[in-house]
């Protein structure tokens, strides 16, 4: 089967997005071929088969898609016929859906997952939506989240070897990039998967994607790494200015999204970042608390900075 050009997949429309990808072009996904007029479906498709109970792919469907537009007049002009909807959408086969559609979406995540804070990524998002949507529309969903969890499962294990070879003072950092970096990656990946999300993780798995990719870092990543990264927290915390407080925070607060109970490994760590992790103060220990802020200022002093 020949398969239809990343020009007629985007509707040959101008994206209009920024350069983080945040905004996409309105309009440009989920279009029907229809004759020569591309009409917009009337929200997301409702995906049908065995997965989906039975519930209709209207969205898919250039004849509904058509109803919704306006455009019965032209539908029964051109008399669609079976032949006709297998034209408007062509059948996407198992074999198509390995060796031509996952291709283009293992290759866009490789590099959302790679790419550098602030990195502008020469991928065209409305071509990978597109590859989505219509996989969605052809019953691969099942097959499709397999690979994106298989995929990212491989991604986050040669993470979690390199943090392993990682010398102690240059763990906390490459730590902070590694949790840094599949968080921005992750902004990226579950709006280009929504279809697949919507329609069978939501709907089949009862669950949902950003979840399941989140849960995918704590368990490859962030589980192997935690008896080894907490020390080096702690005693990063008692050495000022061993690491960037931003750096501090940042690991701090992603390992409490991760995993809220790993508060009661260091609930004074926490505390500082997270608020009403600890019980509140009590008059019997502000002493204690005053000889703590107290201890703080002479650090600062002695590292350079005046009151």
């Amino acid at each position: 089967m020949e398969e239809e050009s990343m020009e007629e997949e985007g509707g040959g429309e101008a994206m209009m997005d920024d350069q983080n990808h945040n905004n996409w072009g309105a309009g440009g996904y989920g279009r029907h071929l229809l004759g020569e007029r591309l009409l917009p479906p009337a929200g997301p498709p409702r995906p049908t088969g065995p997965e989906h109970n039975g519930a209709g792919l209207r969205g898919c469907e250039p004849g509904a898609a058509a109803g919704r537009a306006g455009a019965a007049g032209a539908i029964a002009a051109i008399n669609i016929s079976a032949s006709t909807s297998k034209f408007l959408m062509n059948v996407i086969t198992i074999e198509d859906y390995k060796s031509t559609y996952w291709p283009k979406l293992d290759s866009a995540i490789d590099q959302l997952l790679t790419q550098s804070p602030g990195d502008y990524i020469p991928i065209s998002y409305e071509q990978i939506y597109s590859c989505v949507y219509k996989c969605v529309c052809q019953q691969h969903s099942e097959q499709m989240y397999s690979d994106l969890i298989k995929k990212i499962t491989n991604h986050l294990e040669r993470v979690s070897k390199e943090l392993q070879a990682s010398p102690p003072d240059l763990y906390i950092e490459r730590f902070n990039v590694a949790l840094g970096q599949y968080m921005g990656a992750l902004q990226s990946i579950v709006p280009l998967f929504i279809y697949m999300n919507k329609f069978y993780i939501e709907t089949k798995l009862n669950r949902d994607l950003k979840d399941d990719l989140i849960k995918l870092f704590t368990e490859h990543v962030a589980e192997k790494h935690i008896y080894n990264l907490m020390p080096l927290l702690l005693e990063a915390q008692s050495t000022p200015f061993q690491i960037t407080p931003s750096t501090m925070a940042n690991i701090v607060k992603g390992l409490y999204t991760l995993r809220p109970e790993w508060v009661q490994m260091a609930p004074a760590l926490f505390s500082k970042f997270i608020p009403n992790i600890l019980p509140p103060a009590v008059e019997s220990e502000l002493q204690e608390y005053a000889a703590q802020d107290q201890k703080l200022q002479r650090e600062l002093i002695q590292n350079g900075f005046t009151r």
